[in-house]
């Protein structure tokens, strides 16, 4: 049975945190599928597809990495992809006890998932996607901040 992971995110836009989150994972799973949600809480400065085609230029290489939109619960998102890990990126521990909470009760909605907790490192834990929007908004460099081919499309 291959092991096939989940890492759900608005990912507006990526950043190198995501990225490095993601390539870790990809040494631990046989398949990662990369799912581009619709957070309700935020309001989105790329529009789907825009966020999809950063996610797809930045891990082309990399054939076990599949990037898909959906909507809904991310539990459920799993199970359709026949997905037995959800990956979680942690920056720090005010990450940790908000994604724990969220585990936590994924588990008693999924027992069969298992969320993982994949830590960034350090030179990325300061970067979020609000922060690099709001760099965006003024027309900052967010070069340092953003895969290559994500600062290459912009």
């Amino acid at each position: 049975m291959i092991k096939i992971a989940v890492f759900a995110g608005s990912f507006d836009p990526v950043t190198r945190g995501h990225e490095a989150v993601i390539r870790k994972a990809c040494n631990l799973f046989d398949k990662v599928i990369v799912g581009v949600g619709t957070n309700t809480t935020k309001n989105a400065l790329f529009p789907l597809e825009k966020r999809i085609l950063f996610l797809e230029e930045t891990f082309k290489e990399i054939p076990q990495v599949e990037v898909l939109p959906f909507s809904g619960l991310t539990i459920d998102f799993c199970r359709s992809q026949n997905a037995r890990f959800l990956l979680r990126g942690l920056r720090s521990s005010p990450d940790f006890e908000y994604e724990r909470n969220i585990a936590l009760m994924n588990k008693t909605m999924a027992p069969d998932i298992e969320t993982i907790f994949l830590l960034t490192e350090p030179e990325y834990t300061a970067i979020s996607s609000t922060i690099v929007r709001e760099i965006l908004r003024f027309k900052g460099d967010i070069s340092a901040f953003v895969p290559a081919a994500v600062n290459a499309l912009l």
